[in-house]
């Protein structure tokens, strides 16, 4: 697929992004999506291959960096603000609208793991969307306070929040506030620590797999507080009457985020499952992507419909 690169602004920080165009020559402006990668990911990463994919189904595609993140800018590196991840998308909208290419009547929004929870935010506060999808939806602050499965001691959480409240105060003190690191050296540790689903992450991010230099490997400790209060699918009901698509694996351990936010709409809703398949089989495993993406085609087909 015909790939630009382009930058933007959201709320004053350059991102950087991917946009992707179907081959064949359009009679008139085209439906768009906005595609967000996971937490700590890049735009060459999942969201670079579903929109790649969709754009061969005929839509124009933007894979963005998030703010301090990628190839975007802002300060600190590896800053996870849950309101900046939800600008970012608004951004990538706006941006969107001033193609010749798109119909502005015909905007999505496609987020995966953390940036399904973001879209799903993104939509509810912004009529400009249409329709919404997320794949192997997660909410990054319920997987800090509860752990991917929902099981995790609270008490986990706390000694993050504690060790963020003292990077705030050496930042203060003109002391190096030090990162946190998101994955363990091996294989083997990331398995201990997370099971299947830790060993999988490592598996995408820290091998040959799906490793990029620039997709982090180390979150900004400012993060973890600015993500203690945040709540995605508060926005969920305010989606509706929009449509509201999420694609998940029938093995992912994070599926208990996707059934919560679904029991919060208020509109047409669906969740499609994915047998077999995990939560991290849903970035790269083809198999379960190529039906992920019909499912997408499908979904934004019906609901971006061509005018006139």
């Amino acid at each position: 697929m015909p790939r630009s690169d382009i930058r933007f602004d959201s709320a004053g920080i350059e991102i950087a992004a991917h946009l992707y165009t179907p081959d064949t020559p359009a009679r008139g402006p085209l439906p768009a999506l906005v595609v967000g990668h996971p937490g700590t990911g890049v735009k060459e990463q999942t969201s670079g291959t579903y929109a790649r994919r969709m754009a061969g189904r005929g839509f124009v595609t933007l894979a963005f960096d998030a703010a301090h993140q990628g190839e975007s800018g802002g300060q600190p590196r590896g800053l996870e603000d849950p309101a900046q991840r939800v600008e970012d998308f608004k951004a990538a909208v706006s941006y969107l609208t001033t193609r010749e290419e798109v119909d502005a009547e015909r905007i999505g929004l496609l987020g995966i793991c953390a940036s399904g929870g973001y879209s799903l935010s993104a939509t509810g506060s912004d009529s400009r969307v249409r329709a919404v999808a997320a794949v192997s939806t997660a909410d990054p602050s319920r997987q800090f306070r509860l752990g991917a499965d929902g099981a995790q001691d609270p008490a986990a959480f706390r000694t993050l929040l504690d060790a963020a409240a003292r990077a705030r105060t050496a930042a203060a003190r003109g002391q190096d506030p030090g990162t946190m690191t998101m994955f363990p050296a091996t294989a083997e540790q990331a398995r201990e620590l997370g099971g299947e689903h830790g060993a999988e992450g490592f598996a995408y991010y820290c091998t040959s797999r799906g490793e990029h230099e620039r997709s982090a490997k180390f979150l900004a400790w400012e993060s973890i507080d600015r993500l203690a209060g945040y709540d995605p699918f508060l926005a969920v009901p305010l989606i509706g009457p929009r449509p509201m698509l999420q694609i998940v694996g029938e093995r992912a351990v994070t599926s208990w985020m996707a059934v919560e936010a679904h029991q919060r709409a208020t509109g047409p809703a669906e969740l499609h499952w994915i047998g077999g398949a995990s939560h991290v089989d849903l970035y790269d495993r083809e198999e379960y992507i190529d039906q992920a993406v019909d499912k997408l085609a499908d979904y934004f087909a019906d609901h971006l419909p061509a005018r006139g």
